[in-house]
């Protein structure tokens, strides 16, 4: 198959965009099964999103910052993740305004208003040049949208959806989610709303999320496609446990909610796995204001026996035998929250009953003696929980880094993304080290446990030693399963999205997309972009 497409590092390769009828429809998901496919099929294959809104986010190895969703993109498509494929992220500080990271690297704050009044527009450039490198270099490349394509009120400085579309001339496909119902309007609203130049480049549509009978939708497929003369590419059934790593955290309520693994088998995706040893291991997740890089729990969650919960009340603690405070885009924001919602003084306790507590990043600066802040709150000098002999000092220079190390007589690796400088001052015992023992990130005090690095618990012999150390110190019969391999239950939940789409979706169709652009003669429907 791979015949079919250019030769690499010759003429410009072939692409798609990805767009949905809403957010969540199932782009980001959708992207990666069909870059799954593709490598499967030997096609070198690249994924693209021009400008990703996320707190979480990911380090490649030439140290620059992308959106994790465009890292396991990558890796679904089996390549390694580098800056071009998410040139505009932007790290949101409230709910209003943004830091703009560019190709990879941070480039200060920006309000919504001052982003979509000038400073996006002037992005289409970079993000055109980035998404045409990569197709002289892949046979192909999947685009993905973000939000809506139909949102006319940012029609004008759009550089993610139609704007790159248009700019590119490469074929849209509308991703639609039934599970929520009106589906058959959100296509052909959006379809509807966008101006005549757009919609020559709206090829056809995907459902996602149906569960039933598909011969029951296929009247509905077929009026939709005289309605507005594009084929159905497919209809995706639900399944659970097929999402990739969260682009954005800040929507999402998180109360009390158990964390699914979102890579463990389909057997072993019920709320309370079995456990390996005779008891279950209770996490109690602080679900804080910005978090970010939530997804580090995954690898906790994907432990038969391990109950991952996010929580925002002090009772909540009370039965966890692990409290994790996971990294945050606002730290001094979190450390008041902790306060005001009375988790600072339930985390304060656990920590003097010897019950364990995990600081990731954010979570490590609050557990410290002092915060010295004027870049990200710009509040000064702030009093930490002080549960860890830590200072910490923001600096301007965001560190970016994809560490090794040892902990635990166990090999780690981890990527650090912050701007927090921890000097641990003494008293405490090494966390992360080097292969001559010497301290590389993070501290231990008793019970009590921080480091700035993300990803670590993906580290299985890691992983298995911190949790019965855990176990241990919370006075839990757990036993660690001896064979979970978090890497490759992430490569069988990536053999799964693309099992869907060659499954349940139009792959030749897809394929004539993807190769020969746009197709010729695709009608108007009226009424058009005002």
């Amino acid at each position: 198959m791979n015949g079919r497409f250019k030769a690499s590092g010759g003429a410009v390769g072939g692409g798609l965009l990805v767009a949905g009828t809403t957010s969540d429809a199932g782009k980001s998901v959708v992207t990666a099964g069909i870059c799954r496919w593709l490598a499967r099929q030997g096609v070198r294959v690249a994924p693209f999103k021009a400008q990703n809104m996320s707190l979480n986010s990911f380090v490649t190895r030439e140290g620059a910052e992308i959106g994790r969703a465009q890292a396991m993109q990558a890796a679904a498509a089996r390549v390694e993740p580098t800056a071009l494929m998410n040139p505009v992220l932007l790290k949101p500080g409230s709910d209003r305004s943004s830091q703009v990271v560019l190709l990879g690297k941070a480039v200060g704050e920006l309000s919504a208003r001052g982003y979509h009044a000038g400073r996006q527009e002037q992005l289409l450039g970079t993000v055109t040049d980035c998404l045409q490198e990569l197709r002289r270099t892949y046979d192909a490349v999947i685009c993905e949208g973000a939000g809506s394509p139909a949102e006319i009120n940012l029609r004008r400085t759009d550089i993610v959806n139609m704007g790159l579309a248009r700019a590119a001339r490469i074929p849209v496909m509308v991703v639609g989610d039934i599970d929520r119902g009106g589906v058959f309007a959100s296509f052909f609203g959006t379809t509807a709303l966008l101006s005549k130049e757009d919609q020559a480049l709206v090829a056809g549509y995907l459902v996602n999320k149906f569960r039933g009978d598909v011969t029951l939708l296929e009247p509905g497929l077929a009026m939709l496609r005289g309605l507005t003369g594009r084929q159905t590419l497919g209809v995706l059934p639900f399944a659970h446990g097929l999402g990739i790593d969260e682009e954005d955290g800040m929507g999402v309520s998180l109360r009390g909610a158990v964390r699914e693994s979102v890579v463990a088998p389909p057997a072993n995706a019920g709320r309370y796995p079995q456990p390996h040893g005779a008891e279950v291991l209770r996490v109690a997740v602080a679900a804080v204001p910005l978090m970010s890089n939530f997804t580090d729990v995954d690898a906790l969650a994907a432990e038969p026996g391990v109950v991952v919960r996010f929580v925002d009340r002090a009772e909540e603690l009370a039965d966890a035998d692990l409290v994790v405070l996971p990294g945050t885009r606002g730290t001094v924001r979190a450390l008041q929250w902790l306060r005001e919602r009375g988790l600072a003084d339930a985390v304060a306790r656990r920590a003097a009953e010897g019950r364990p507590v995990l600081g990731i990043c954010g979570g490590y600066q609050m557990l410290g003696e002092r915060i010295e802040d004027d870049i990200e709150s710009k509040a000064g000098t702030v009093d930490g929980l002080g549960l860890l002999p830590v200072r910490v000092r923001f600096a301007a220079e965001k560190t970016l880094a994809r560490p090794v190390g040892e902990a635990l007589g166990e090999p780690v690796a981890g990527y650090e993304i912050h701007h927090g400088v921890a000097e641990v001052t003494g008293g405490a015992e090494t966390f992360l080290s080097d292969d001559q023992g010497r301290s590389l990130d993070g501290c231990r005090a008793g019970s009590v446990w921080g480091t700035h690095w993300h990803g670590s618990l993906e580290s299985d012999g890691f992983r298995r030693a911190f949790l019965r150390r855990v176990a241990a110190d919370a006075g839990r019969a757990f036993v660690p399963a001896p064979d979970t391999s978090f890497a490759t239950l992430r490569e069988e939940q990536l053999d799964r999205l693309g099992d869907l789409i060659e499954e349940h979706a139009d792959t030749a169709a897809l394929l004539r997309l993807i190769e020969e652009g746009v197709p010729e003669g695709l009608p108007f429907v009226p009424p058009g972009a005002p």
